[in-house]
């Protein structure tokens, strides 16, 4: 049996590289963050292509988020596996750098590959969706990840179960490694 004892210690629980690229390339949703001026953190959801190793999603030159990423490119994704064929409790947030891409040449490769991602059952749909995209005030955006966060709900209810082996568990975070014993000893637990 498995010496599970609560819900605080989950950083052992991260999805492996082939299922984080599983779900990312399956899935077309995500909450895309950045910070506003002022330095608020917030977020919207939007859809988006997994290709080589980045996040592409596009939208109009005139929104607020477009004006705060050419101000500070740092930008979070969260993608999680709700909704998918994979089921939920699996998710994954990258830490990256926005480019904000305007040539005809990344529109030109992105908005077909994007709107057969997006409908991928059905060509014309897909068709009728480039062509909406395409529009002189429409950039694409690039994000590069930098840092992962990654977990997997099925590893720790399997962990609960006492049926997850040991070389199924990633390696302690920081937050579990050094943050969670000085929290416990400061709260005198």
């Amino acid at each position: 049996m498995s010496d599970f004892a609560n819900y605080e210690q989950v950083s052992i629980y991260g999805l492996d590289d082939a299922a984080r690229e599983k779900l990312l390339s399956e899935h077309n949703e995500c909450t895309f963050m950045w910070s506003t001026r002022d330095g608020w953190p917030i977020g919207v959801i939007m859809s988006y292509l997994w290709k080589d190793g980045r996040f592409w999603l596009t939208a109009g030159a005139h929104r607020h988020r477009i004006s705060a990423v050419r101000r500070d490119d740092r930008v979070s994704i969260v993608v999680t596996s709700t909704g998918t064929r994979l089921g939920g409790g699996k998710s994954a947030t990258a830490k990256g750098r926005c480019v904000v891409h305007e040539d005809r040449e990344t529109k030109d490769w992105f908005y077909p590959e994007f709107s057969s991602h997006l409908y991928a059952h059905d060509a014309g749909a897909a068709e009728n969706f480039c062509k909406f995209l395409d529009s002189p005030l429409r950039v694409v955006l690039e994000v590069i990840p930098e840092k992962w966060i990654v977990y997997d709900g099925v590893k720790m209810f399997l962990d609960q179960a006492g049926k997850l082996e040991d070389k199924d568990k990633t390696p302690l975070a920081s937050s579990d490694a050094e943050r969670l014993p000085r929290e416990i000893a400061k709260r005198g637990l």
